[in-house]
């Protein structure tokens, strides 16, 4: 029997934790789940009301979690499951709920399942993987890897290969198989059971693969398999099986990781008489900066391009599906070092002003771990300082094959790599940040002397309190949740301005991306008060004020 449910997730804000850099309670440099418990009263008062965990299942670690060994235990660097289930516990006494990262396209290469598949082709495993022959010694094509090189490895005791679209200890597997369906759907209602509240999935627009799988053009030495996995035959009806055999019978939250959709794709994961998922993530206007080596680039944002895609997925899933609103997360560098200025002289007014104008739409906000603090990118320098598998192997293939000088490699790191986002939370000014009292994993970043929450949560012009105040606007209006929204000034280089409408009134938005006065357009705002400024409470707007460098303003205007 289905489950009562609710749209509890429409007026919720989640925080997103990396659970090996936010907390670690035991002195050996890893993050764990004791340390995520001993900090819940933080992030409750921050003003969230779910926590999405990053994957803390057992797993070699080749990926930092994303490559599962056993999905019924928790990883030992993370605790046991009596910690789980006492920060589960204490989470739901203090109202937040726990959304579980879900990673079923693909298993390490060290699961149980795969290592009978390996060993006995006829076997009961055999097909829970997908297996091809090669074409003569090389691989049935030549899809590349996200993570650089091939997206199939031979084994050597079969000649068979396997196709690993992440890692090569990242085996994806087959859905085509109907046991292989039942195991996800088991493991599902095993945490359901056990109390959490949803599921992120990963990656889970690339679990049904087309039947024939065909050479691509060629971008470098490798096709890109991605895009020809995207959105496969099956994924709708894989994820209505799942919905009806799980998700239906739980009061829960999904939101779907979905590299490659469109507006109109994401109509069919999230529509709402769609019964799969309840939103997804778009990349979209994350890849704005993309250059000829993709995401390796030093490019900045074009800020019209930007506003029109926020804009299209506000326009376009408006009355019949939900927007996820977020600026990064684990695999995105800092949010004010992508899209704003990181300068000391502008980090606090920059994280200020993007929040405002991404929150103030239409969706579910997603906080990652540090961004209410306006953390920044690491600054490291040296090649040791990376742990990121996608990082390593970048420069291994580009660097070691004579594409990109190291020079140069590095300064794409120093930007874009997702390492700038997995450095430890800053705690304090102490060593470390504040984040162990042993030696960390990966270092901290430069900026924790200036930027930590010791420094902000009592200080009413932080970062940290900003973030209070707008959230709360949020719960305080419902104008924010269902209200209609209308890019204005579209082609304006510098000025991100928007307006939201409800029959209580208007919200006018205004953001200035650039270290420049923006003159504003005379009356073109209206008269509304100004309920959160990034500078400072009070006054209102003159029609032909300027706004000041990285400057916010939403103004609200209720009905009379």
């Amino acid at each position: 029997m289905a489950a009562q449910h609710t749209d509890w997730w429409k007026d919720a804000v989640v925080y997103q934790i990396y659970p090996r850099s936010f907390q670690d309670s035991n002195g050996d440099g890893i993050g764990d789940l004791n340390g995520i418990t001993s900090r819940l009263d933080y992030i409750r008062g921050l003003g969230v009301d779910v926590i999405w965990l990053c994957p803390i299942y057992a797993s070699p670690n080749d990926d930092n979690g994303y490559d599962i060994s056993n999905y019924r235990a928790i990883h030992a660097e993370l605790g046991t499951m009596a910690d789980f289930e006492r920060l589960l516990a204490e989470a739901h006494c203090r109202g937040l709920r726990i959304l579980m990262d879900l990673v079923v396209n693909h298993t390490s290469d060290e699961h149980p399942w795969f290592q009978s598949s390996r060993k006995d082709p006829s076997g009961p495993y055999g097909d829970y993987y997908i297996w091809r022959p090669g074409r003569g010694e090389g691989p049935p094509n030549n899809w590349g890897s996200v993570f650089s090189g091939s997206a199939w490895e031979k084994d050597p005791g079969t000649g068979r290969f396997y196709l690993h679209l992440f890692s090569t200890k990242q085996p994806d597997l087959n859905w085509e198989n109907p046991a292989v369906r039942r195991e996800v759907f088991d493991i599902m209602g095993w945490w359901l059971d056990k109390g959490v509240d949803g599921f992120r999935m990963d990656v889970i627009n690339l679990i049904s693969k087309p039947e024939h799988m065909p050479d691509e053009p060629l971008a470098g030495e490798y096709g890109n398999g991605l895009l020809h996995c995207a959105n496969g035959p099956k994924a709708h009806e894989y994820l209505r099986e799942m919905n009806e055999r799980v998700l239906s019978q739980y009061d829960c939250m999904t939101v779907g990781e979905t590299p490659c959709v469109t507006v109109e794709d994401a109509r069919l994961y999230a529509g709402f008489d769609r019964n799969e998922l309840n939103m997804v993530f778009t990349f979209e206007h994350t890849g704005l900066a993309d250059g000829p080596l993709g995401k390796w680039s030093l490019n900045k944002t074009p800020l019209p391009a930007l506003k029109s895609v926020l804009s299209h997925w506000q326009t376009g899933l408006h009355g019949q599906a939900w927007n996820s609103l977020y600026w990064g997360n684990h695999d995105q560098p800092r949010a004010v070092s992508k899209f704003a200025d990181d300068r000391p002289k502008y980090r606090a007014l920059s994280a200020k002003m993007l929040a405002t104008c991404l929150y103030f739409m239409q969706g579910t906000p997603y906080i990652y771990q540090g961004d209410e603090l306006g953390m920044i990118n690491a600054g490291f320098k040296k090649l040791e300082d990376y742990r990121d598998i996608e990082t390593l192997n970048a420069h291994r293939e580009l660097v070691g094959g004579g594409v990109v000088k190291h020079r140069l490699m590095m300064k794409y790191f120093a930007r874009v790599s997702r390492d700038n986002a997995r450095t430890p939370m800053q705690w304090d000014n102490t060593a470390h940040a504040g984040f162990t009292m042993g030696e960390p994993w990966i270092q901290a970043g430069g900026s924790y002397p200036q930027i930590n929450a010791a420094s902000q949560v009592e200080d009413e012009n932080s970062v940290y309190q900003y973030y209070q105040r707008l959230l709360q606007f949020r719960r305080e209006h419902g104008i924010v949740r269902d209200g209609s929204f209308e890019l204005l000034l579209p082609e304006h280089p510098g000025l991100f301005a928007y307006q939201r409408r409800d029959p209580s009134g208007r919200l006018v938005v205004l953001c200035n991306f650039t270290a420049k006065r923006i003159r504003l357009p005379l009356g073109a705002f209206g008269e509304g008060r100004v309920a959160l400024c990034n500078y400072g409470h009070g006054g209102g707007l003159k029609p032909c004020e300027a706004l000041r460098p990285y400057e916010a303003r939403a103004l609200w205007e209720p009905t009379a």
